[in-house]
């Protein structure tokens, strides 16, 4: 079975302002994932294709996490 989202946006925590709810309900689809998973399953891929895409996402998911702890270790040793 495949994992349902549930998005839901109160009126409160928005204070009844419609233009906070819609920009609150996009960036929670957003965090989700639920539009990416939606344009991945439109199409068949290919099981090769699929993993090819998963690894390559992983190797970019790396990089961006070590220039990250760089920064962060020259953010600290400016400070000393």
């Amino acid at each position: 079975m495949a994992k349902g989202a549930h998005v839901k946006v109160t009126a409160k925590e928005c204070r009844g302002m419609t233009d906070r709810m819609i920009r609150k309900f996009t960036k929670k689809v957003k965090k989700e994932g639920v539009l990416e998973t939606v344009k991945e399953k439109r199409y068949y891929k290919k099981p090769s294709v699929a993993k090819r895409e998963k690894r390559e996402r992983a190797a970019r998911r790396r990089v961006r996490e070590e220039q990250k702890r760089k920064r962060a270790q020259e953010r600290r040793n400016r400070k000393i």
